[in-house]
């Protein structure tokens, strides 16, 4: 990182010829009047629409990110970036990038993450889609002050935003889609990082063609995205709370019906507290399979599992899932039994279903279990990197006796 450069404006870039110079030219504009030792880059992702040259010749410096994707785009920038902070933003011109001041001024005072909020700045009709501005970065924002404690940021997901260079590198930020937007506010905060919010505006973009971001697919994966960083919250409690309310109910209902201000729950009631026992129990299955693969997938810093997510071993797993097993089956073998002793005919419906609906309860439970624990291994488990291989160095030495040269191959060890 070179120490003339303050700030870095980056942008990354996929056919962006429309745009691209009016954003580079803005930039530029902006850090000059501001007095700011700063420089453009833009991280090209395979643009084949000449947006490398303009970029060049209107003042950027160009990066070629090789990884398809906007975050992989960004990850290239981030490490290629020469400046101590590094502002952010679309080249699509959505953005008003001759404002670079409130950004630059809380990243000087300390802020490790300065977050542009277009709520607040100004939302310019056309510039978001309707589903986009009630629906999907509301949701998604209240979510991600919910589960993460973002008190402070009411726009979780602007495109302009800036952060201290070396403290982002140091979270190791994977994201190669347009998730890396939830990936770093969220890994941010998860690690205290001194975040603020400041306004910006939002206008319709100057391109002619459809944008890069699908609503409903890029929607999705911020939401698993935030799943993966909060299962607790959204899968394990949920889980467990279903989970104990139907095996209460089904403990009950098992030995008879039951009257709850006058009304009366029966066998059709066992049905479905069964249903809320196999539910929650996927529930908090789904959370620890999230907890298990964020944390050994390196997207989640915790050196210390949940003591939950530490049953869910092969070996526990498989004896928990045949000891449910069994007492399934001996219900079942009980049931048989019973019909048996009146030759196979007919039998008191609801008597019977007390016994066989949470003995096929049971099975499935164990069931559930056994393939649980196996799907669990197969997430934890890694093999060793193979050690690379020795690099060879070409060196040329004097041939003899003719006076000629010759080239030998040489084993470097690192």
């Amino acid at each position: 990182m070179s120490s003339d450069v303050e700030v870095t404006v980056l942008l990354p870039c996929l056919n962006e010829a429309e745009t691209l110079e009016t954003c580079v030219r803005k930039a530029l504009r902006s850090l000059a009047e501001l007095g700011v030792r700063g420089e453009v880059l833009v991280s090209d992702n395979g643009s084949t629409d000449g947006s490398q040259e303009i970029a060049l010749r209107s003042g950027a410096r160009v990066v070629h990110a090789p990884r398809k994707g906007y975050g992989a785009a960004l990850i290239t920038g981030i490490a290629e970036a020469r400046g101590r902070y590094v502002i952010m933003a679309d080249a699509d011109d959505s953005y008003d990038l001759s404002k670079l001041g409130p950004f630059i001024e809380r990243l000087r005072e300390g802020r490790d993450v300065v977050m542009g909020n277009r709520f607040r700045g100004g939302i310019s009709p056309g510039a978001m889609p309707f589903l986009h501005r009630y629906l999907g970065n509301p949701v998604l924002s209240w979510l991600g002050r919910v589960l993460f404690g973002l008190k402070g940021i009411g726009d979780f997901h602007c495109g302009i935003r800036g952060f201290d260079r070396n403290r982002i590198r140091d979270l190791d930020l994977r994201m190669p889609g347009m998730e890396f937007a939830s990936e770093l506010v969220v890994r941010a905060s998860l690690n205290g990082y001194d975040m603020a919010e400041v306004p910006t505006t939002l206008q319709p973009d100057g391109r002619s063609r459809a944008p890069h971001l699908r609503t409903w697919r890029d929607g999705w994966r911020h939401l698993r995205f935030l799943l993966v960083f909060a299962p607790r919250r959204t899968l394990v409690w949920p889980g467990l709370i279903v989970f104990l309310l139907g095996l209460v109910s089904t403990a009950r209902l098992a030995t008879g019906a039951r009257h709850i201000a006058g009304i009366e729950f029966d066998v059709n009631a066992l049905v479905y507290a069964c249903l809320a026992v196999l539910v929650g129990a996927q529930l908090l299955l789904f959370g620890g399979f999230a907890e298990l693969y964020g944390r050994f997938e390196g997207l989640v810093r915790d050196d210390r599992p949940s003591r939950w997510t530490r049953w869910l071993t092969f070996e526990r797993c498989i004896m928990i899932g045949l000891s449910l097993i069994a007492i399934g089956l001996t219900g079942t073998i009980v049931a048989l039994t019973s019909w048996g002793q009146t030759g196979f005919g007919a039998l008191d419906p609801r008597g019977m279903i007390r016994l066989v609906m949470p003995s096929a309860t049971a099975i499935a439970l164990g069931l559930i279990g056994v393939f649980s624990g196996l799907f669990a291994s197969l997430l934890t488990l890694r093999g060793m990197r193979p050690a690379p291989l020795p690099k060879k160095i070409v060196r040329t030495v004097p041939r003899q006796p003719s006076g000629g040269r010759r080239e030998v191959a040489a084993t470097e060890k690192h």
